[in-house]
């Protein structure tokens, strides 16, 4: 009796191409891979949204929550208010972030959503400038991270507690915070989320007054966003070095490029809040 052969699966099949795009070191891929299943559809989504790509991150977010369920659809709900953060409409962003929690809310074993959840409100009571709410679920968020244990939550409460500080006249406590950020990202190897830490480290370094050093640190960084299609933090750090300046592009040309990565956004779909 002669034996089959198994059918081979593929080599790299589209959840791992895609969760490359989201979180490993493939951010600039395009076209992304297709998607069918809903945890497809949310990796989809977040490899599009951080190209700045909203038309398609929405449209696959909007497929990904008609079939997922429990922390999954939990964790849509938080990524699609970060998408809205990143456009500046944090009193919307909000609702998404209660819709992620309230899946949630209930369930300690679903550390990852919970702790996504947290930090999202987080970030958007201090968008609108609620600083004690702030505070509160940054400390209700650093529970569900230690219990989630993955370094993406670490990372994201780094970020949000720098960003805190910030507009709470800390500086240095946001340096540091950022610095932690900067140490745990390596182990993500995910150059969208290292380049996003140092937009938060160079905003950091010029809350302290460290111009010098958050110039450094952003004129290096703008180049890997451009390297690696990530529109949105390329539009953040020419807002940045266009207050302060930049060490290796003119005035006119970091104006130039804030305001072509900010109409790339306009035209992939994504509206600016006013």
């Amino acid at each position: 009796m002669t034996a089959t052969a198994a059918t081979p699966l593929p080599a790299n099949p589209p959840a791992a191409r895609l969760s490359d795009a989201a979180f490993g070191n493939d951010s600039g891929r395009w076209p992304l891979p297709t998607a069918r299943t809903a945890d497809e559809r949310w990796l989809r989504a977040v490899a599009a949204g951080g190209q700045g790509r909203y038309a398609v991150a929405f449209a696959d977010l909007d497929a990904a929550m008609r079939q997922a369920r429990g922390p999954l659809l939990s964790l849509t709900h938080s990524t699609r208010a970060s998408f809205l953060r990143q456009l500046g409409w944090h009193d919307v962003a909000r609702v998404a972030d209660g819709q992620a929690w309230a899946l949630v809310a209930d369930q300690p074993e679903a550390g990852e959503a919970r702790a996504d959840a947290l930090v999202g409100l987080a970030a958007d009571a201090l968008g609108v400038g609620r600083f004690g709410v702030a505070q509160r679920l940054l400390e209700r968020a650093e529970t569900a991270t230690n219990e989630s244990g993955l370094p993406r939550q670490q990372v994201r409460l780094a970020w949000v507690s720098a960003e805190l500080a910030m507009v709470s006249g800390r500086g240095e406590a946001s340096v540091a915070h950022a610095e932690r950020a900067v140490e745990l990202v390596g182990a993500m190897g995910s150059p969208r989320h290292a380049v996003k830490t140092d937009v938060v480290y160079a905003a950091a370094l010029c809350s302290a007054g460290r111009f010098d050093e958050s110039r450094r640190v952003a004129d290096a960084a703008v180049s890997l966003t451009q390297q690696f299609g990530l529109v949105p933090l390329t539009w953040a750090l020419g807002c940045l070095l266009s207050d302060i300046g930049s060490a290796q592009h003119n005035p006119d040309a970091m104006a130039q490029i804030r305001d072509t990565a900010a109409a790339t956004v306009r035209a992939r779909g994504g509206q600016w809040a006013r």
